[in-house]
């Protein structure tokens, strides 16, 4: 299938590792031009910083030109056993990286995607969105808001071209999952054990799932959150 990507400008947010890598990869595969947007990427960028917003999209834009696709993804904020024991900086700073940054970035792209009549959103959340876990009180408060938004974007604008969507990993062989776990071994004995797949997913299985809604064929998909969690999550 041609997913209709050769030649789109695609910039990807916390591209360095993890699923975000595997996107930018997965997106290049399919001939389109990417940006890798990281604290430690060429195209470097802090999405804790808001200031820095205009900055990067002015560097793709004059690198690349108009960006096309634009992936929201961040690593997720750190763990609290307990919720009210939260700081308040951390509850500013989540919301900031989830919620605000992504909003600020489509400020500035959204526009130009409706003027050429094509464009594709895409937020990496978490399943964690739809059914809290312990000690993710700050995701789960977090990316709700995004999706909502999301919700309210896609209305408006499929009717240029633009969509919104959203991937909800699971259990994913990263980095973040091997330190939460103790260990990547500890990770997929447990998947093992607690998942209906029986095994921790891979950022390339995300990547696809991905790719497919960034993609042309993918047009009249719009406003929609795709779970890919090997059948972990129990909520509709």
């Amino acid at each position: 299938m041609d997913l209709g990507l050769t030649g789109r400008v695609a910039l990807v947010t916390g591209a360095s590792r993890g699923i975000g890598a595997a996107i930018a990869d997965a997106l290049e595969a399919e001939g389109a031009r990417v940006a890798r947007a990281s604290r430690s990427s060429a195209y470097a960028f802090d999405s804790a910083d808001l200031a820095a917003v205009d900055g990067l999209v002015d560097a793709v834009e004059a690198d690349l030109g108009p960006v096309d696709v634009y992936v929201a993804n961040t690593g997720g904020p750190p763990r609290f056993e307990d919720p009210l024991a939260i700081p308040a900086a951390e509850w500013e700073a989540a919301h900031r990286t989830l919620v605000v940054s992504p909003m600020l970035i489509m400020r500035r792209v959204v526009p130009g995607m409706r003027s050429r009549g094509f464009g594709r959103v895409l937020a990496v959340s978490s399943s964690t969105a739809l059914e809290p876990l312990p000690g993710l009180q700050l995701s789960t408060a977090n990316r709700p808001g995004l999706l909502a938004a999301f919700k309210r974007l896609a209305r408006e604008n499929a009717g240029a071209g633009v969509t919104f969507n959203a991937v909800l990993p699971g259990r994913i062989a990263t980095k973040r999952i091997a330190e939460g776990y103790g260990g990547m071994d500890v990770a997929q004995e447990a998947a093992r054990e607690q998942v209906p797949a029986a095994r921790l997913g891979t950022p390339e299985e995300v990547a696809a799932a991905a790719v497919f809604l960034c993609s042309a064929a993918a047009s009249y998909v719009t406003g929609q959150s795709l779970l890919v969690d090997g059948g972990l999550t129990q909520s509709w």
